[in-house]
C-alpha cells in the first residue's frame, strides 16, 4: 500500500488522534518517524503537522513538533478520542447559536477555534446571500482571524494588539482601545475554567483583561467548554458568573457542578 493509499483509508482525525497520541507520549515526532508510525507519506505528515500547530495542539520545528505549553495541557487532555469528541461536540453545539447578520466574538482557545471553524463550515450561512446576511466575526486571536478572513461569505475583524506565542491572542490597551467602537450580539468565550463561585478565568492576566472587555461588550456570553474546565480553578477571573448568560459543555459535565451553575442562571447544554 502507497503513503497515499494509506492515508485515504485512515482519515484526517484518525490520523490527527494517532499523532497527538504518540506526541503525548514521546513530547517530540520527526516527519519520519510520524510518517513510519502511520504508514502515511512524509506529505501527509507535514500537512497534519501544520493543520496542529494551527490549532495550537503542538508547535512546529525544523522536521517534525513538539509538545510545549502551546499545546493546552496535551498529554493530559488528548490521551484518548474521548477528549477529542468531546470537543467536536461542544463546537457543533457552540456554533449553531450563531445566526445570519450575528456580530460574534471569539477569543483564543482550542475549543474556541474548534467552534470558529464549524461555524466557518456552515452551508446555511454561506447561503443566505447579501452583506446584510452576512456573519461578522470579531477575534482577538491570530490563528482564528487567518482561517476565517479566507472565508468569503464571513467578515473578519481581528482586535489589535501585543501578540501573546502560547495562545496567539492579542490584548493590551490597543485591543482594549479597538473594542471600545463595538457591539458583539454574542461571544463565545473559551475559558481555563469556569465555576459557579469565582465565574470566567484564565490562567493570563492579560488575557483576562481583553476577554473580560469582550464580555462587556456583548449582549449574550456563552461560555465554550468540555468538562474537565468546570472542576477547576485558574490564577485571573476574566468575569463574575453573572455575566454569562450560558454554558455549552460536554454531556461527562458532573451533575452537582452544573446544578450549581444552574442555581446561579447559567443556561447549561451538556451535549
Amino acid at each position: 500500500m502507497t503513503g497515499d493509499q494509506a492515508a485515504q483509508a485512515v482519515d484526517r482525525s484518525q490520523r490527527w488522534q494517532l499523532l497527538l497520541n504518540l506526541l503525548a507520549e514521546r513530547g517530540r515526532l520527526s516527519v519520519a518517524d510520524a510518517a513510519d508510525a502511520l504508514a502515511v507519506s512524509a506529505a501527509t505528515v507535514r500537512r497534519d503537522f501544520a493543520a496542529l500547530a494551527a490549532q495550537q495542539l503542538a508547535t512546529r520545528t525544523h522536521g517534525g513538533v513538539v509538545a510545549t505549553s502551546i499545546a493546552y495541557d496535551l498529554p493530559a487532555r488528548y490521551r484518548s478520542a474521548d477528549a477529542a469528541d468531546a470537543k467536536a461536540r461542544v463546537a457543533r453545539a457552540a456554533a449553531a447559536l450563531v445566526e445570519p447578520a450575528m456580530v460574534v466574538g471569539f477569543n483564543g482557545g482550542t475549543t474556541t477555534t474548534a467552534t470558529a471553524r464549524e461555524l466557518a463550515a456552515r452551508r446555511d450561512l454561506a447561503d443566505t446571500g447579501g452583506e446584510d446576511h452576512q456573519v461578522t466575526v470579531v477575534t482577538n486571536a491570530l490563528n482564528i482571524a487567518s482561517e476565517m478572513v479566507l472565508r468569503p461569505h464571513l467578515r473578519t475583524i481581528c482586535i489589535g494588539g501585543v501578540a501573546r506565542r502560547e495562545s496567539y491572542e492579542l490584548h493590551g490597551p490597543f485591543a482594549s482601545r479597538f473594542l471600545d467602537d463595538l457591539r458583539l450580539d454574542l461571544l463565545l468565550l473559551g475559558v481555563d475554567a469556569l465555576t459557579a463561585v469565582d465565574g470566567a478565568m484564565c490562567r493570563h492576566l492579560g488575557e483576562a483583561g481583553i476577554n473580560a472587555e469582550m464580555v462587556a461588550r456583548s449582549g449574550r456570553v456563552v461560555v465554550v467548554a468540555t468538562a474537565e474546565k468546570l472542576s477547576r480553578t485558574a490564577a485571573t477571573r476574566i468575569c463574575p458568573i453573572e455575566s454569562i448568560d450560558a454554558l455549552v459543555t460536554d454531556g461527562s459535565a458532573d451533575p452537582d457542578t452544573v446544578a450549581a451553575l444552574g442555581a446561579v442562571g447559567v443556561e447549561v447544554d451538556a451535549v
